[in-house]
Protein backbone atom coordinates (compact mmCIF):
# COMPACT_ATOMS: atom_id res chain seq x y z
CA UNK A 1 0.00 0.00 0.00
CA UNK A 2 1.53 3.26 -0.93
CA UNK A 3 1.33 6.49 0.74
CA UNK A 4 0.15 9.61 -0.87
CA UNK A 5 1.09 13.26 -0.41
CA UNK A 6 -1.47 15.31 -2.28
CA UNK A 7 1.13 18.26 -3.62
CA UNK A 8 0.33 19.45 -7.25
CA UNK A 9 3.65 20.27 -9.23
CA UNK A 10 3.93 23.70 -10.90
CA UNK A 11 6.64 24.72 -13.24
CA UNK A 12 8.13 27.49 -12.09
CA UNK A 13 9.55 27.64 -8.17
CA UNK A 14 8.53 31.00 -6.53
CA UNK A 15 5.74 30.50 -4.66
CA UNK A 16 6.38 26.66 -3.91
CA UNK A 17 4.68 25.62 -0.73
CA UNK A 18 6.49 23.26 1.32
CA UNK A 19 5.12 20.14 0.56
CA UNK A 20 4.70 19.52 4.32
CA UNK A 21 2.27 21.98 4.78
CA UNK A 22 -0.53 19.84 3.19
CA UNK A 23 0.67 16.93 4.51
CA UNK A 24 -1.72 14.00 4.92
CA UNK A 25 -1.60 10.01 4.24
CA UNK A 26 -4.47 8.38 2.05
CA UNK A 27 -4.02 4.80 1.79
CA UNK A 28 -3.57 3.79 -2.27
CA UNK A 29 -2.89 0.45 -3.49
CA UNK A 30 -1.85 1.10 -7.51
CA UNK A 31 -3.27 -2.60 -8.08
CA UNK A 32 -6.36 -0.98 -7.14
CA UNK A 33 -6.17 2.46 -9.07
CA UNK A 34 -4.90 0.68 -12.15
CA UNK A 35 -7.06 -2.98 -12.45
CA UNK A 36 -10.27 -3.33 -12.37
CA UNK A 37 -10.55 -6.69 -12.95
CA UNK A 38 -7.58 -8.38 -11.85
CA UNK A 39 -8.10 -11.93 -13.20
CA UNK A 40 -8.57 -10.74 -16.26
CA UNK A 41 -6.20 -8.30 -16.76
CA UNK A 42 -2.66 -8.58 -18.55
CA UNK A 43 0.24 -6.07 -19.00
CA UNK A 44 1.99 -5.91 -22.17
CA UNK A 45 4.80 -3.33 -23.83
CA UNK A 46 4.11 -0.87 -26.55
CA UNK A 47 6.80 -1.72 -29.35
CA UNK A 48 6.56 1.53 -32.44
CA UNK A 49 5.05 4.64 -32.66
CA UNK A 50 1.85 3.84 -34.58
CA UNK A 51 -0.43 5.14 -31.17
CA UNK A 52 1.52 8.15 -30.13
CA UNK A 53 -1.34 10.21 -31.08
CA UNK A 54 -3.26 8.60 -27.53
CA UNK A 55 -0.37 9.35 -25.69
CA UNK A 56 0.80 5.50 -26.06
CA UNK A 57 4.82 5.31 -26.79
CA UNK A 58 7.58 2.79 -27.53
CA UNK A 59 8.03 1.38 -24.56
CA UNK A 60 5.04 1.58 -22.43
CA UNK A 61 3.26 -0.71 -20.37
CA UNK A 62 -0.39 -1.29 -21.27
CA UNK A 63 -2.53 -2.85 -19.20
CA UNK A 64 -5.30 -4.71 -21.12
CA UNK A 65 -8.20 -5.88 -19.64
CA UNK A 66 -10.65 -8.83 -20.92
CA UNK A 67 -13.05 -8.58 -18.95
CA UNK A 68 -13.76 -4.49 -19.86
CA UNK A 69 -17.54 -3.62 -21.44
CA UNK A 70 -16.25 -2.71 -25.15
CA UNK A 71 -17.79 0.69 -26.95
CA UNK A 72 -17.27 2.02 -30.11
CA UNK A 73 -14.00 3.00 -30.03
CA UNK A 74 -11.56 1.44 -27.66
CA UNK A 75 -7.67 0.98 -27.98
CA UNK A 76 -6.96 -3.26 -27.83
CA UNK A 77 -4.58 -5.59 -28.16
CA UNK A 78 -5.31 -7.82 -30.51
CA UNK A 79 -4.11 -10.88 -33.05
CA UNK A 80 -4.05 -9.92 -36.58
CA UNK A 81 -3.14 -12.25 -38.61
CA UNK A 82 -0.53 -13.71 -36.47
CA UNK A 83 0.82 -10.52 -35.12
CA UNK A 84 0.19 -8.80 -31.99
CA UNK A 85 -0.91 -5.44 -32.63
CA UNK A 86 -2.09 -2.11 -30.43
CA UNK A 87 -4.07 0.11 -32.35
CA UNK A 88 -7.53 2.23 -31.96
CA UNK A 89 -10.39 -0.52 -33.19
CA UNK A 90 -13.11 1.31 -34.87
CA UNK A 91 -15.56 -1.43 -34.20
CA UNK A 92 -18.57 0.33 -36.35
CA UNK A 93 -16.38 0.79 -39.24
CA UNK A 94 -14.27 -2.63 -38.55
CA UNK A 95 -11.05 -0.73 -39.36
CA UNK A 96 -7.96 -0.47 -36.96
CA UNK A 97 -6.50 3.37 -36.43
CA UNK A 98 -3.12 4.26 -35.92
CA UNK A 99 -3.64 8.13 -34.64
CA UNK A 100 -0.84 10.43 -34.96
CA UNK A 101 1.50 8.35 -37.15
CA UNK A 102 -0.05 9.17 -40.32
CA UNK A 103 -0.52 5.19 -41.50
CA UNK A 104 -3.53 4.61 -43.24
CA UNK A 105 -6.74 3.06 -41.54
CA UNK A 106 -6.98 -1.39 -41.63
CA UNK A 107 -9.68 -2.22 -42.91
CA UNK A 108 -10.68 -5.41 -41.71
CA UNK A 109 -11.99 -8.08 -44.44
CA UNK A 110 -13.13 -11.24 -44.84
CA UNK A 111 -9.92 -13.40 -44.89
CA UNK A 112 -8.09 -11.64 -41.85
CA UNK A 113 -7.95 -13.60 -38.48
CA UNK A 114 -8.40 -10.74 -36.12
CA UNK A 115 -8.90 -11.88 -32.27
CA UNK A 116 -9.22 -9.07 -30.29
CA UNK A 117 -7.26 -9.87 -27.09
CA UNK A 118 -8.55 -6.99 -24.43
CA UNK A 119 -8.88 -3.33 -24.24
CA UNK A 120 -6.13 -0.75 -23.31
CA UNK A 121 -7.49 0.28 -20.08
CA UNK A 122 -4.43 2.48 -18.91
CA UNK A 123 -0.52 2.96 -20.02
CA UNK A 124 2.34 3.39 -17.87
CA UNK A 125 5.49 5.13 -19.47
CA UNK A 126 8.44 3.75 -17.86
CA UNK A 127 11.02 6.93 -17.47
CA UNK A 128 14.11 4.77 -16.44
CA UNK A 129 15.06 1.13 -16.92
CA UNK A 130 13.81 -1.77 -14.95
CA UNK A 131 15.37 -4.53 -15.35
CA UNK A 132 13.05 -6.68 -13.01
CA UNK A 133 10.72 -5.90 -16.10
CA UNK A 134 12.75 -6.43 -18.42
CA UNK A 135 13.50 -9.82 -17.11
CA UNK A 136 9.91 -10.69 -16.82
CA UNK A 137 9.00 -9.67 -20.70
CA UNK A 138 11.93 -11.60 -22.01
Amino acid sequence: MLKVIPIFAQAGISGFESPAAQYRELGLDLDELLIEHPTATFIGQAQGDSMTGVGIFDGDLLIVDRAAMPTPLDVVVANLNGAFVCKLFDRKASALLSPGSGQQPYQLAEGDWFEEEGIVMRSVRMHRYVRQLARCLR
